[in-house]
């Protein structure tokens, strides 16, 4: 298999279809070898336009999915991020080689343990993996930019409050067939505005906090 040509035609067939214009982001998928972070198992489909299954019920997600998020943050030079969900480590991957430090927080022991294999030999030493469970937040420190890799009906209260001033968080909120990407803004203190971006679906965060339902 040609993996150059398949990346590149992966760049102008999907991403830039997708509205990914950022030429920094553009570059970054062609020195992200994102064939190193698929199953081997499923190496050909590496640039394919679909998620592809990383066992125990999880999936990566689309590439024009995880290049659009990636624009959509904006990382700055010296910007810390949280990533929830740590999954293959692709978009870990980069994540970190924009900002200054990934936080990257899988609850599923062995995903960790995989990626981090995986971004050694990448190369990528400025991210730190924990297991634990991140979907109401995670730890008492702040960042500049959340990402949450799945899906949930609801964003809990405590991703704000690890926002620094500035600071971004990336969400795909709802329930299936019906998802909606969204990017909040931190603006001030207790207050954030919120974009909806595009419409998607995506599995969801495992023990992600669901609102209260009407009971009849």
């Amino acid at each position: 298999m040609d993996f150059e040509q398949a990346r590149f035609n992966m760049v102008e067939q999907q991403i830039r279809t997708w509205e990914v214009l950022d030429p920094t982001v553009l570059d970054l998928l062609f020195t992200v070898r994102r064939e190193e972070f698929v199953p081997s198992r499923h190496r050909s489909l590496a640039f394919a336009d679909l998620e592809i299954p990383l066992g125990r019920g999880e999936s990566m997600w689309p590439p024009k999915l995880e290049a659009r998020a990636v624009q959509e943050v904006g990382i700055r030079q010296g910007e810390t991020v949280l990533e929830i969900g740590t999954g293959s480590g692709y978009l870990t991957a980069l994540l970190a080689s924009l900002a200054a430090r990934v936080t990257s927080v899988e609850i599923d022991a062995g995903f960790s343990r995989d990626a981090a294999g995986k971004l050694g030999r990448a190369g990528i030493d400025n991210v730190e993996l924990v297991v634990g469970d991140g979907a109401r937040g995670f730890g008492g420190e702040t960042y500049d930019v959340v990402v949450l890799t799945g899906s949930t009906p609801m964003l809990h209260d405590a991703f704000f409050r690890q926002l620094k001033p500035g600071g971004r968080v990336f969400a795909i909120l709802g329930d299936a067939p019906a998802m909606t990407a969204k990017l909040y803004r931190w603006t001030a203190p207790g207050a954030c505005a919120v974009t909806s971006l595009f419409e998607t679906v995506v599995k969801p965060l495992r023990n992600a906090p669901e609102p209260a339902r009407f009971a009849f």
